[in-house]
């Protein structure tokens, strides 16, 4: 049976909503975060890199968001959450599906890294830090992140989704991008569009099902 390495309050908790939207079985097997909020050491023993999500099954063992997410489609999916080949809808499925991490989460990272240095540098330092880390913020980080969410506000507005008008595994790519927005970004302020996908999203049946096996989730709050 397919098993999900699941780090509480990661992005693991897509690869359980996609498993629930897909009915697939799955087992669960937990860790915890340290209080420096990394991964503990025993995630090393499933894969090299000690990150999450990661999965394992029938002798795989499958790494990074996106190739999951391609696998458990593959694999389990037989035609449903994506879009027909050679569509379309299927070239912005492939899109998203990495856009999601490549592109979209590196400003959201650099925000929630610059935001927290000030607070855990040592005292004498923490004046020079966080003048340092606003900088960043404000010369780099932001304005890229709010490129990004006018970009999603812009093509929300064509579609109901991000591939096109019927919902597929690049939406749950794109939740965590959108959710950690929602927590660190703004997004709330002037982007309508995004936040009706997140209220969409969390409205479904499988989304609130994997919360309910994956545990508390707060995206960076």
């Amino acid at each position: 049976m397919l098993t999900v390495h699941h780090l509480n309050n990661s992005r693991s908790q897509r690869v359980l909503w996609l498993l629930e939207e897909l009915g697939v079985p799955y087992e669960i097997v937990r860790y915890q975060r340290q209080p420096d909020m990394r991964a503990p050491a025993e995630l090393r023993a499933i894969h090299p890199l000690g990150k999450s999500p990661v999965i394992t099954d029938a002798g795989n063992v499958i790494a990074e968001s996106g190739a999951i997410a391609e696998y458990i489609i593959d694999t389990y999916g037989q035609g449903r959450l994506i879009p027909p080949p050679r569509t379309p809808e299927r070239l912005r499925y492939t899109y998203w599906l990495h856009y999601a991490e490549g592109s979209a989460m590196p400003p959201l990272l650099l925000k929630l890294l610059f935001t927290l240095m000030p607070k855990r540098a040592p005292a004498l330092l923490r004046p020079l830090v966080r003048k340092v880390s606003n900088q960043a913020l404000t010369a780099i980080v932001n304005p890229q992140i709010k490129q990004h969410m006018a970009f999603w506000e812009s093509e929300l507005s064509k579609t109901e989704w991000f591939a096109g008008n019927e919902f597929t595994a690049a939406d749950v790519q794109m939740s965590f991008p959108l959710e950690a927005a929602a927590a660190r970004g703004g997004l709330e302020q002037g982007h309508p569009k995004a936040m009706a996908f997140l209220d969409r999203i969390h409205a479904r049946p499988a989304y609130q099902r994997a919360l309910e096996k994956g545990g508390p989730y707060t995206v960076g709050r």
